[in-house]
């Protein structure tokens, strides 16, 4: 018998291309799509169950299709899909993933669990370290949004692990989700005509590719390959780093440096009128940056990523199409700035050694 396998968050565009993709393994018998609205996409052969996580009806999924794999997606911080609320987002998160792991732990068939997180679990501080790796505390711990609900989410993660010994729990914290189909709150910002950003801040990013996100999705859900584990908690992110002015300039956008309070009230503008989730954890992104050790993915999972974060930041900037200017005159532009601004900087020195002089 192959293995049956549920995922969770199937109406969302990732869960319902993971649902596809996870069919075509030859160890999968059969796969349980689970959401509680109906997808906009297709599932080819797998069975939609439509269910809400948050309730108790989750249990008798697991029991009456003796899932052994559970994969759980619907831990997100985009939009509500349609017919969905905003308010439900976060009890999914948070309310729905405490509904799976108990039905999970009294699921006898149970034996994977492979929980979908964020890096923004490390938080964003001036105090942050270069580089996070999966053991660095936060300086911070998140306060509220989509970095809190997965906090907690892998917290509690935590506990079901040592509450079942016998289930094989990975948990893959994704670097910021980008691609030709990103629907997230970092993929709409890339998207609007101008971009507002912290005026004297150019913060590190790092992105990992969709395509990547469904392929270590999938090589957690099997059995680990020899010489392999993928049990434990890895950060998931494509080579490299780009800054926030690059990317300005690959999507031809110009960017609105703002003083953070003026940002914080353009942010709270644009999330009343629908325009994108602009979220102060968004703005401690674009402000602090984040970038995050991947040496545990290669050595210990044996996953190693199609493509880079310029590569995938290329890939979704292709998909855009093109900003409001061509890049290269962004290049041009954003060049000149920091050239005044270095001038202005150097006449600063000379006139404060002059003036130590006198």
């Amino acid at each position: 018998m192959g293995k049956v396998v549920l995922v969770t968050g199937a109406a969302r565009q990732l869960g319902g291309r993971f649902v596809r993709r996870i069919q075509r393994d030859p160890e999968v018998e059969r796969v349980i799509a689970v959401d509680a609205v109906t997808p906009p996409h297709r599932l080819g052969s797998a069975q939609f169950v439509r269910t809400d996580i948050r309730q108790s009806s989750i249990a008798r999924v697991l029991a009456e299709h003796a899932v052994d794999t559970v994969v759980h997606l619907a831990v997100t911080g985009g939009r509500p899909v349609a017919g969905g609320a905003h308010s439900a987002v976060k009890e999914t998160n948070v309310i729905g993933t405490m509904q799976l792991l108990g039905a999970c732990q009294k699921s006898p068939t149970v034996r994977r669990l492979v929980v979908k997180s964020s890096t923004s679990v490390y938080g964003g501080t001036p105090r942050d370290p270069a580089v996070f790796t999966e053991t660095t505390p936060p300086k911070s711990l998140p306060s509220g949004g989509f970095a809190k609900d997965a906090a907690e989410v892998e917290g509690y993660v935590r506990g079901f692990a040592r509450r079942r010994p016998d289930v094989a729990v990975c948990v893959l914290r994704f670097a910021n989700i980008l691609g030709p189909f990103a629907d997230s709150a970092l993929a709409e910002y890339f998207s609007m005509p101008v971009m507002p950003t912290v005026l004297g801040y150019d913060p590190r990013l790092q992105f990992v590719h969709e395509d990547d996100v469904l392929e270590v999705l999938r090589l957690a859900a099997q059995e680990p390959r020899r010489g392999t584990l993928n049990s434990g908690t890895f950060n998931i992110a494509g080579d490299g780093v780009l800054l926030l002015s690059q990317c300005s300039r690959r999507l031809g956008r110009p960017t609105l440096p703002l003083l953070l309070p003026a940002l914080t009230w353009v942010g709270s503008a644009l999330r009343a009128v629908g325009v994108t989730d602009f979220s102060p954890e968004q703005m401690r992104l674009l402000t602090h940056g984040r970038v995050v050790e991947t040496t545990q993915m290669r050595e210990v999972l044996g996953f190693e990523p199609l493509y880079t974060t310029t590569e995938t930041f290329a890939d979704f900037a292709r998909s855009r199409g093109n900003g409001l200017l061509p890049p290269e005159r962004v290049g041009r532009a954003v060049d000149r700035m920091a050239a005044m601004l270095d001038a202005d900087g150097l006449r600063d020195d000379v006139d404060t050694v002059e003036g130590a002089k006198r």
